[in-house]
Order: C-alpha cells, then structure tokens, then sequence
C-alpha cells in the first residue's frame, strides 16, 4: 500500500510539474508575441490564468502536505503533547466540516457554469472550475483522515513530519 501511496504522490507532482512548465511555456509565448513581434496572443493569458488556477488547486489537493502549510502555532507548541494532540484533531474536524457543509453549493456552481464557455480557447467553464471540486472534496477526505488518526491516538507531530525537523517541543 505504502508503494502506491508513493507512486500516486510521484505522479500528483509530475503532474504538477508539467502544468508549471506549460504555464512557464505559454508565458514565454505571451512574451514574445507581444514584446519581439508586436503581436498579443490573446489565448495566452487565458491559459495563463487556467493552467495558474490548476496548479494551485492540484498542489493544494495532492502536493502539499500538512506541515507546508503555514501556521501560527505559538499555542500550539506551548501545550504538552496530549492538548496538540485535541487541537490537532479540532481543527482537522473543523476543516472537513466546513469544506464538506460548503461541496453542495461548490458543486452547484461548478454545474451552472457547463453552459459558460471561456471567452478566447472556448473551454467549457465548469471544466476551468472542477478542480476547486477535486480539491475540496480531497481537502474534506485528508481531514476526516487525520481526525480518525488522531482520535486513534496518533501523534500530531508525527503526522505533520514535524518532530523530526525540530526538537523543542513540550512533551
């Protein structure tokens, strides 16, 4: 199981990866057209502007993992292990709760915009959106994840990858 886990974070970031590149390649391509031919490429900057909204969504389902993510964790780290442990699990409730209480209004409006087309390449709108759906919905399963861990008596800290990168905190 662990190698499939591993195989599927390796694709998620060469997925990630290609859609940086191609989002580098369209921007040089913007460049040119505009500054060494004198001729804007208008479907460019829509690209631009889809494949930006892709990658962050896409790295913030698949990429990023908890300890990327920055905090403010001056309480956090002031409370012995088994408090980290009922805030850690607090707040991963209150993250499912709130992505998954908003998914059906998220979902009505990815569908209303199936009949939107954007306004240079002609993709369909609700293709441009569904990622902030995948995210959403990946955001609500992470976090039932990680409530169920730490309601198992999971250590937050060994979750997060965070006790091994430092070592001062209260036990």
């Amino acid at each position: 199981m662990s190698r499939l886990i591993a195989f599927a974070r390796m694709a998620a970031l060469d997925i990630a990866a290609l859609m940086l590149g191609g989002l580098f390649l369209v921007f040089l391509i913007q460049i040119g057209a505009r500054y060494l031919f004198n001729a804007p490429a208008l479907w460019t900057l829509e690209a631009c502007l889809t494949l930006w909204l892709w990658v962050v969504f896409w790295g913030g389902a698949f990429v990023l993992t908890e300890k990327d993510h920055v905090r403010f964790d001056v309480l956090y780290d002031s409370v012995r292990s088994r408090t980290r442990r009922m805030f850690a699990f607090i707040s991963a409730v209150a993250i499912a709760a709130g992505f998954l209480a908003a998914l059906p209004a998220t979902w009505s409006y990815i569908d209303f915009y199936q009949i939107k087309r954007s306004a240079v390449l002609g993709i369909r709108l609700d293709v441009v959106f569904s990622i902030y759906g995948i995210f959403a919905a990946v955001i609500v399963l992470r976090y039932l994840w990680r409530a169920w861990l730490l309601a198992r008596g999971a250590d937050p800290d060994m979750l997060d990858g965070r006790a091994a990168q430092d070592g001062y905190h209260v036990q």
